[in-house]
């Protein structure tokens, strides 16, 4: 690996101190079995990136005979990426992928033109409960690729590539860092960073992609001599290179990529760069003209009943 320490703030030298381009505190939403916090799109900030979608899920505490049970539902000209800190959710598709996510891998599903997944407990799980605790985003696909065969894609905690020195402790889940490139292949330039801090250790942030953000997960960390706590999303300046530190140790993500190609409509759970594609999508949910989930076909998450009207999505600009 390969370090660039990034200088302490100047005094007087605004751009070496506002580090911070945005910060975002998510708006929870108790889904009855746990809590989604939903940090993207928000009005604050939209888009880093091609992440359009950041959920923390949990933490949250099943006891026996509890789970989670989403049902089959489409996805469009998008991608999800699964990553847990706790607990096993079991991810089945239309492709016929039947995959339990564990912490530490990384589940990888592009929708392309059309995907049908669920997400649920394993029998197993619930019989001996569990702790949930995990984030899931979406990332919008470039138009050229928007309208691509759909594909699934999981890595194991140990093939994603690691630095473990200086009191830091990181996963890269995708792109390039300090010399490393994780395996995941996606289809436009992405970041996303697992990183853990001990007591007094600092992280510095590469200026390798035009956008980039961090999202606290535990612990509190300290950016330009402001402290940031648990769940929230802290939106960087572009090109500057920042040190994030921790007194008593953190936990939190590094996320990001180059700019998306334009805006990005997103309604229920599609996304597109066209608004008549996503009506597309709803009229063919509604028809039943989406391939099913083989060994999941008892069940379907139905289209709203009031479709409304898709939300514009911009770039940072």
């Amino acid at each position: 690996m390969s370090w660039h320490p990034c200088p302490d703030p100047v005094p007087g030298d605004r751009a070496s101190v506002d580090a911070i381009r945005t910060v975002i505190t998510p708006s929870a939403v108790d889904l009855g079995e746990m809590e989604v916090r939903r940090a993207l799109p928000s009005k604050a900030g939209q888009m880093v990136g091609p992440f359009i979608f950041f959920d923390q899920m949990g933490p949250a505490e099943f006891l026996t005979d509890e789970g989670i049970d989403v049902r089959p539902h489409p996805h469009i000209n998008l991608a999800t990426l699964t990553y847990l800190f706790e607990g096993e959710i079991r991810h089945r598709d239309s492709l016929g992928t039947d995959m339990a996510i564990t912490p530490g891998a990384v589940n990888w599903m592009s929708a392309g033109r059309g995907i049908v997944h669920s997400e649920r407990t394993s029998d197993e799980r619930k019989r001996q409960g569990q702790r949930l605790f995990g984030l899931q985003t979406w990332l919008a696909l470039p138009a050229h690729a928007e309208e691509s065969d759909p594909d699934f894609i999981h890595y194991g905690a140990q093939a994603l590539p690691t630095i473990h020195a200086e009191g830091i402790d990181m996963r890269l889940i995708a792109g390039q860092a300090h010399g490393l490139k994780s395996p995941l292949g996606s289809l436009s330039e992405t970041l996303y960073a697992d990183v853990t801090l001990a007591a007094g250790a600092r992280y510095p942030v590469e200026p390798l992609y035009v956008e980039r953000a961090l999202y606290t997960i535990s612990g509190e960390i300290e950016v330009s001599g402001q402290t940031y706590i648990p769940g929230q999303l802290l939106i960087l300046h572009p090109g500057d290179a920042i040190t994030v530190s921790s007194r008593s140790g953190a936990q939190f993500m590094v996320f990001g990529g180059e700019p998306m190609d334009g805006p990005r409509y997103i309604w229920w759970n599609f996304v597109s760069s066209r608004r008549d594609r996503i009506e597309q999508a709803q009229e063919e949910w509604r028809q039943g003209r989406f391939d099913t989930v083989p060994g999941d076909e008892a069940e379907f998450i139905p289209l709203p009943d009031a479709p409304g009207k898709p939300r514009e999505i911009t770039p940072q600009g």
